[in-house]
């Protein structure tokens, strides 16, 4: 039989303002430690980085934010393993400068930079012992981790790269790539530009189905929760779409200077396979993911692909149909991903 493809009808932005869950689309999970930290002293900062950790356990995740993400973008494993699990972890999120309530100094990012802010807020929460910290970075929040861990190696227990790159590559035909760069840059509308971004992050079917959020309620330690409870949206297309609004609307934390100034350090990253492969040969492969989706419009296929030839990893997944945002796209699944990642590493320290 012939495949079939949906086509998504999109909520418009006033919409999904005046949809009920819209005021509850940011959970409010109370973190553990809070701090507002001064970083790069001596690398042209002082640079501010605003961070919390979420949870009080013994086993110490990082989560690092993509392009032009906030830290409550994963809200979800925030939940998860700092809130439901927060005895068994302690996570760590941050904003990386140009963004949220981080600074947004004007001058050259590079992921290499945002791995060293990162590491000195590690330092800061007294994360320092060796083979303690669980790595997550999904895009470009996956470069970060690669110079991390590469900065780090001997502090590494697990390291997953989630739908990112060891450099960015043209991986379509010239045409193909002149139009996608010119509708990337071109100006939008608010209904245009959430309906571009989430087509590249998300597969079609996955924005038309029901939303899939299992949403906090009273069972969540330290999670405030509003009058009414926390809503659902008629589908996965408006909670995406809320997230983005929400975040726009924050003149202070949302920039468009500090969107660009990350995406510049984005489009530089570069891994060598001969630094790769030390960052292998140094962490040890076993403890290593890489996952990418054959539905990633973001950072297509081919990046994962080669990171996982470069790296040898000890999983490297290429799942059938996923997007670039499995945290969202299949948050169970991919939670329980995680805490095997988590597991293996603890087993392969403590052995």
């Amino acid at each position: 039989m012939p495949s079939t493809t949906t086509t998504a009808v999109f909520s418009s932005v006033d919409e999904v303002v005046k949809s009920p869950a819209f005021p509850t689309a940011t959970w409010q999970l109370e973190p553990h430690q809070s701090g507002l930290l001064p970083v790069a002293a001596g690398r042209g900062g002082p640079v501010n980085i605003s961070w919390e950790i979420h949870g009080d356990g013994p086993v110490k995740l990082i989560f690092i934010c993509g392009l032009g993400f906030f830290k409550t973008a994963y809200q979800r494993q925030t939940m998860h393993f700092g809130h439901i699990n927060g005895s068994k972890y302690s996570v760590l999120i941050l904003d990386n400068r140009g963004m949220g309530r981080s600074s947004k100094p004007l001058m050259r990012y590079s992921t290499s930079e945002m791995a060293q802010d990162l590491l000195e807020v590690v330092d800061h929460v007294g994360w320092t012992s060796p083979r303690q910290l669980h790595v997550c970075g999904v895009s470009m929040g996956g470069m970060i981790a690669q110079e991390l861990a590469y900065a780090a190696p001997e502090r590494i227990s697990s390291l997953s790269l989630i739908c990112t790159a060891a450099k960015i590559e043209n991986t379509t035909s010239f045409t193909e790539n002149m139009v996608n760069r010119i509708t990337m840059l071109l100006p939008k509308s608010p209904d245009r530009s959430i309906q571009y971004a989430a087509g590249a992050i998300f597969p079609a079917d996955y924005l038309a189905e029901p939303d899939n959020a299992v949403v906090p309620d009273e069972s969540i330690p330290r999670c405030k929760i509003p009058a009414g409870g926390y809503g659902k949206f008629r589908n996965n297309y408006e909670r995406f779409a809320a997230q983005e609004i929400r975040k726009q609307q924050d003149k202070d934390g949302f920039t468009k200077k500090g969107f660009l100034l990350q995406l510049i350090a984005a489009g530089w990253h570069h891994k060598s396979p001969a630094q790769l492969k030390e960052l292998g040969d140094k962490i040890g492969r076993e403890r290593i993911l890489v996952l990418h989706g054959t539905d990633d419009r973001m950072i297509s296929t081919p990046h994962g692909r080669k990171l996982i030839e470069y790296l040898h990893p000890g999983q490297g997944l290429i799942i059938e149909g996923l997007g670039h945002a499995p945290i969202n796209e299949r948050t169970i699944w991919f939670n329980e991903l995680l805490e095997s990642r988590c597991s293996l590493g603890e087993k392969l320290s403590n052995s």
